[in-house]
């Protein structure tokens, strides 16, 4: 008798020692999440239990640093293509042509492949050549095409989309797990225009932007509940960013704004500009005119103007091709703008990406994810090979670096705990054996 329940705990001890076995794929599905100009501190003066768990459960980054240029478009395609902005070419929010001088909002220029498919693959099409079934729900960069191949399933904003509409944030994440659990993708990114929006609009230090993150804060929680709803808790990572954080615009009469047509006649020497967009501008000189442009913009306060090819390496934007032969870069909070004062946002972003405005977050939670494990600060571009790591497929060349973040994964195979149910038998077989 004694030999049998010897055997019995031995075999169930083995059981529990071993990871169980899970029917499919051995990867673990990945939703990568994006709250639009989610500043890396607005969590901490707002109460959000919410995040607060995530902490417990899963991995926290002090901060992470966007790219230069800290703006939507081109932080949220390094992001998914792990390439500096110089290298994947979407150098702004519009699409513009400099010899045209045609500009194209942000919006329209969602879907203008022309755009974005500049010979870099982002992670979705990576995925789907090997296999996965990739989705995207209104993520930058995922309603084109790249070399003709489409994202498996895409929904991509409308011009006038409501931004902060909390009952379609829940049906958002409803409709994704049915992504996750009924049509069984692999990976799926969901963005958020907040608190983006509000920040502009308010300002970073107004009482809207507190309440905006205290329902992005519900929204975390709907999230895990759903995930556990739908049967994911054992097989999807979450990852949780942003693009760029945001700081307040610095306005009369408390600074004198810029106005560049001060120190330089915009109409006779410069031949396409985009300015009036935060704190990041560029400028085409006509021909023969760069360095009166450039001697003329070094004068004039509170900015830093580069020639592309002088541009800082640290920023990774001078190789690119379609970026215009002059940039200038504002001091913090001042606005670019160029012959009025139009400008009428109370919040802006576009700034040095080593200001802490700028900073954004991170989370992350799911199987292969360590908890309450705080991670060191890092470039958002090393969420790209992370984001390989864990779907476990071979990246595309890309410029991040996997040893940045594979410490807040769990070593191979996991270290989960056994069942509850299984603990359960081998206490009682344990404690029969004793009697």
């Amino acid at each position: 008798m004694k030999l049998e329940l010897s055997l019995v705990v031995t075999a169930a001890i083995c059981a529990a020692a071993k990871p169980l076995s899970k029917a499919g794929p051995s990867r673990n599905k990945l939703l990568l999440i994006s709250f639009d100009g989610f500043r890396w501190d607005y969590d901490q003066d707002v109460d959000t239990p919410n995040l607060d768990q995530l902490v417990l459960d899963g991995v926290k980054a002090k901060y992470i640093t966007p790219p230069m240029l800290t703006m939507t478009s081109p932080s949220h395609f390094t992001t998914i293509t792990g390439r500096w902005v110089e290298d994947h070419e979407v150098v702004h929010n519009m699409m513009f042509n400099t010899t045209t001088n045609l500009k194209v909002p942000h919006k329209q220029t969602l879907t203008r492949s022309e755009w974005w498919d500049n010979g870099v693959l982002p992670l979705w099409i990576t995925a789907q050549n090997q296999g996965l079934k990739t989705a995207s729900f209104f993520y930058p960069g995922g309603g084109a095409n790249y070399s003709g191949q489409a994202v498996n399933r895409v929904r991509v904003e409308a011009f006038d989309h409501q931004d902060d509409n909390e009952t379609e944030w829940r049906q958002n994440i409803d409709t994704v797990m049915s992504w996750f659990s009924e049509d069984n993708f692999d990976f799926v990114t969901l963005y958020y225009g907040e608190p983006d929006n509000v920040g502009h609009a308010k300002g970073p230090d107004h009482p809207d932007r507190k309440t905006i993150i205290q329902q992005i804060d519900r929204t975390i929680g709907y999230l895990r509940e759903a995930i556990e709803l739908h049967q994911l808790s054992d097989s999807l990572n979450v990852i949780i960013t942003s693009d760029h954080g945001m700081t307040t615009v610095k306005k009369r009469p408390l600074v004198d704004e810029i106005i560049l047509n001060k120190y330089l006649n915009l109409l006779k020497l410069v031949s396409f500009e985009i300015l009036d967009y935060g704190g990041f501008g560029i400028l085409t000189p006509r021909p023969g005119k760069q360095q009166q442009v450039f001697d003329a913009l070094s004068k004039a306060p509170n900015l830093t103007v580069y020639k592309k090819d002088q541009i800082p390496q640290s920023f990774h934007l001078g190789r690119s091709e379609r970026l215009p032969p002059i940039v200038v870069v504002a001091d913090l909070g001042f606005n670019l703008n160029s012959r009025f004062i139009v400008y009428v946002n109370k919040g802006d972003h576009g700034f040095h990406n080593g200001e802490m405005d700028m900073k954004t977050i991170f989370r992350a939670f799911g199987p292969d994810f360590r908890r309450n494990f705080l991670s060191k600060p890092f470039d958002s571009i090393h969420i790209y090979p992370l984001m390989c790591k864990l779907l476990g497929i071979k990246p595309a060349p890309h410029n991040g670096s996997l040893a940045m973040t594979e410490d807040m994964l769990l070593p191979r195979g996991g270290s989960h705990r056994p069942p509850a149910s299984l603990a359960a038998l081998l206490l009682t077989l344990l404690t029969f054996a004793v009697l």
